[in-house]
């Protein structure tokens, strides 16, 4: 029994392994081809699209481990049939079932490996990557920084015309405003420091109101009877967010990592704002066990079903093609719930739920026959 699983095994992270390098290679040299537009400007050569590349390898590994594991486990699978392997595992005693749960087993331990890779490793080498481009171009980071951006923090809102590197900002302004939705305090500096806890601004010119003023809403006239300015030399205003948040600001959230899309729903809830793009992406990550477990189950089906209609290689064909149609139609779904305001999690859950119960439905009664 341990000799025939360790051989399935085998045979399974044997053709993962392969999928993986053709994958990747063929992905890689796309976005290779794409970098040369750039080569020879500043210094950016081909040396520097060629290490760009490289360091981008984690992050491509992680965003296609799903169709990678797909097609690794069903070649593999579809060879042990091709050459009557699989046959001869089902004459000695091993079902449909229990073959198809030792495939899903090793999946689930692909997909644990690539998370890791995507969660730890990714961030390192894509932030790496776009540092030694930056660098190589001559423009540092502060060419693909430099947009401004609004956030609320609390009762606060801020505004930076010019995010220098995540850290230094340009043009900053913070209108505090209290629980009647007035206006108290509006801070207006060049430049601000930030250090992960407050903003540390300098040279700034504060308005604030004088205690027998009248203050008018923000969405009303905007009229002020008195207003009084003071000059500070600095002025330190602690924040609620992050320099994780700062950086996610100028990033989709498929790339960021799965910690940093929880702290921005946190905050993003914190403030009573909308979340719901990152909480699509968050509860897709989440799944992307379960999907794989409902498109591997659909391609099993075809792997195990009648031979007399159709032959086996078009059978793994139309196994792969219905278990990647799956994950797309997954994706189209999470993306429309945004749009129809259905809840992220239902959504994200009941199609991969469904298909896994009806499809281990129909695999225990081919197993039973």
């Amino acid at each position: 029994m341990k000799i025939r699983d360790r051989y399935i095994t085998k045979t399974l992270l044997s053709y993962t392994i392969i999928v993986l390098v053709v994958w990747v290679s063929i992905y890689s040299f796309f976005n290779f081809l794409s970098e040369l537009n750039s080569v020879g400007k500043s210094g950016y050569t081909i040396l520097s699209a060629f290490t760009y590349i490289i360091f981008q390898l984690p992050e491509i590994v992680y965003k296609q481990a799903s169709p990678i594991i797909l097609l690794g486990c069903i070649l593999g699978m579809g060879h042990l049939a091709t050459t009557g392997q699989l046959l001869i595992f089902r004459v000695s005693g091993a079902s449909i079932l229990k073959i198809t749960l030792l495939t899903l087993k090793n999946s689930l331990i692909f997909v644990l490996f690539f998370i890791c890779i995507g969660e730890f490793l990714a961030p390192i080498s894509s932030s790496f990557a776009e540092s030694g481009k930056s660098n190589a171009m001559e423009n540092s980071s502060r060419s693909i920084n430099q947009n401004g951006f609004w956030i609320r923090d609390g009762d606060n809102f801020i505004n930076v015309k010019r995010n220098i590197d995540g850290t230094l900002f340009s043009g900053v302004t913070i209108i505090e405003v209290n629980s009647a939705n007035k206006i108290e305090r509006v801070t207006k500096s060049d430049h601000a420091i930030f250090d992960g806890d407050s903003l540390n601004m300098k040279c700034t010119k504060e308005t604030e109101e004088c205690p027998s003023s009248k203050i008018f809403s923000i969405d009303e006239s905007n009229i002020f009877d008195k207003i009084s300015l003071k000059e500070r030399n600095s002025y330190n205003k602690k924040v609620s967010f992050d320099k994780d948040l700062i950086d996610s600001l100028k990033k989709e959230p498929k790339d960021l990592t799965t910690w940093t899309i929880i702290k921005q729903i946190q905050f993003l809830s914190d403030n009573k704002l909308r979340s719901g793009i990152f909480e699509v992406e968050l509860y897709k990550r989440l799944i992307m066990p379960l999907t794989l477990i409902a498109m591997i189950l659909l391609a099993m089906m075809f792997i195990f079903g009648s031979s007399r209609d159709v032959s086996l290689g078009k059978k793994i064909f139309f196994g792969v093609a219905l278990g990647l149609s799956f994950e797309m139609l997954t994706r189209i779904a999470s993306a429309m719930t945004l749009s129809l305001h259905f809840s992220p999690l239902i959504s994200a859950i009941l199609p991969s739920t469904l298909v896994v119960i009806i499809s281990a439905i129909l695999l225990i009664k081919k197993s039973m026959s």
